[in-house]
């Protein structure tokens, strides 16, 4: 039985995974934590990835490594990191990316050159902020890498240089997604000079060996990896329901929207993974369980109490701002709230609101790609609420599908791991998971409330 290794650099952890290479099956599971913040000394996750690999790396007859995405690795000649990462969720290049989206010519200009207009989380952005605000470390940086591609290359033999995938080059900001190369001359201008890339690896190859000959594939980011994981094709949009929402499809084509609110992202199997993100999501449910003096349990059952519309009550939950659509100062809106109004008519309006959100969020993805979903899959925590799985259904007009619970990024890069194994062309076919399919009578009506109640307080940046 072949085995292989799948290795989750999240933000928070790291994740190994020991699968069968042939039917997918986890034969063991290892983590180690991660320091917490928005910039890290990226040598914790090589502490970290040699904490959970132990024992399972000699096991491995190929491994491969996913990560979060955007993080800026910058390196000096020798190798070393000049200062602590920046992760994706550092805020502090956000002026940066307006000026660099200004530099490229504007935001749909943006998007033709990389498939995406830049935000605070591109890795570009936070090398235009090193520039102008630590000019002796951008000055020594000779090499910046993704925080996949550091965790890689720690994995990898002494003298291998460092790699990485299309996927999760194409977060960075200076990698046209379009055609699979590097913009050095984006870098350039986002850093002030030049510096070496990692080199891209071709989907299902081996990108190098570990000092004992182990394959190592050429990995990729955490949302590329989790398509992996569950197996998704064209025609899947996948719903994740976090701290964020997020949508995602595995596309044919690639996405260039200049409105910013589809990101144009390259997936790890060569096509194109389009993505949209909500600020808002499970929170809209921690904050109204907190309100109404319940448990989570307890706000599902409020909620199911009530009738479909919440008795006339609509919530625009953009409490902290929202970026679909690009609302960065909104703030959380209710309306037909009267003397009649119920605790359970509240409750409902939470989640009837939360997934009005994500239906948006599918409905712009759809338009960007044009491709019909044959599926919707939703994934996330907040998946466990009875009432979220009654109603998401309802709300978005069309059955939804469960997957089993599951650490799905590390079990794409073990997924890749066999790919690169095997040498086919194109990634092992494991057997498809169980999967829960939830139906309900739509309710447009709730939707049409949303969106009456979201085009008199906000405006779509178009």
């Amino acid at each position: 039985m072949a085995l292989t290794l799948g290795i989750d650099s999240s933000t928070q952890s790291t994740k190994a995974l020991l699968v069968d290479a042939d039917s997918g099956e986890v034969v063991e599971a290892r983590t180690a934590s991660h320091p917490a913040g928005t910039e890290v000394d990226p040598r914790a996750w090589l502490s970290a990835v040699d904490e959970a690999t132990d024992g399972l790396l000699d096991r491995a007859d190929a491994m491969a490594v996913a990560g979060q995405q955007h993080g800026m690795v910058a390196l000096d000649a020798s190798g070393t990191p000049v200062r602590d990462a920046l992760l994706w969720n550092d805020t502090r290049s956000a002026g940066a990316a307006v000026e660099l989206i200004e530099e490229m010519g504007g935001p749909q200009a943006c998007a033709d050159a990389i498939g995406s207009v830049l935000v605070a989380s591109f890795t570009s952005t936070k090398l235009r902020w090193l520039r102008d605000h630590e000019p002796d470390h951008a000055a020594a940086v000779a090499t910046v890498l993704l925080p996949h591609d550091y965790v890689s290359w720690h994995l990898a033999a002494e003298g291998t240089d460092p790699f990485t995938d299309r996927g999760d080059a194409s977060g960075t900001g200076y990698f046209d997604a379009r055609h699979d190369a590097w913009r050095h001359d984006l870098l350039e201008q986002a850093l002030g000079h030049a510096a070496q890339t990692p080199r891209i690896v071709a989907p299902g190859t081996v990108a190098a060996h570990t000092a004992s000959g182990t394959p190592i594939g050429g990995g990729t980011g955490d949302n590329m990896g989790a398509a992996l994981g569950m197996a998704l094709e064209p025609g899947d949009v996948l719903v994740s329901v976090g701290t964020s929402g997020v949508a995602s499809a595995v596309s044919s084509v690639p996405v260039a929207d200049g409105t910013g609110v589809v990101t144009g992202f390259a997936d790890a199997s060569g096509g194109y993974l389009p993505m949209v993100t909500t600020m808002n999501a499970a929170g809209i449910l921690d904050l109204q369980a907190r309100w109404l003096g319940v448990d989570h349990d307890g706000l599902a059952d409020l909620a199911l109490q009530s009738a479909p519309g919440a008795g006339g009550v609509t919530l625009l939950p953009y409490y902290g701002g929202e970026r679909t659509p690009n609302r960065p100062d909104a703030v959380g809106t209710w309306t037909g709230l009267t003397p009649a109004t119920t605790r359970a008519d509240l409750a409902r309006a939470a989640y009837e609101s939360l997934l009005c959100s994500l239906a948006d969020a599918v409905d712009r993805l759809v338009a960007a790609t044009g491709e019909t979903p044959r599926r919707v899959l939703m994934v996330g925590g907040a998946t466990k609420s009875a009432a979220l799985r009654e109603l998401a259904p309802a709300v978005l007009g069309c059955p939804v599908v469960l997957p089993p619970p599951g650490e799905y990024v590390a079990l794409g890069a073990a997924r890749q791991a066999a790919w690169a194994l095997a040498g086919t062309a194109t990634p092992p076919a494991w057997p498809a998971a169980e999967t829960t399919v939830l139906e309900a009578d739509p309710t447009p009506h709730v939707r049409e409330a949303y969106g009456d109640l979201r085009e008199r307080t906000t405006t779509w940046t178009d």
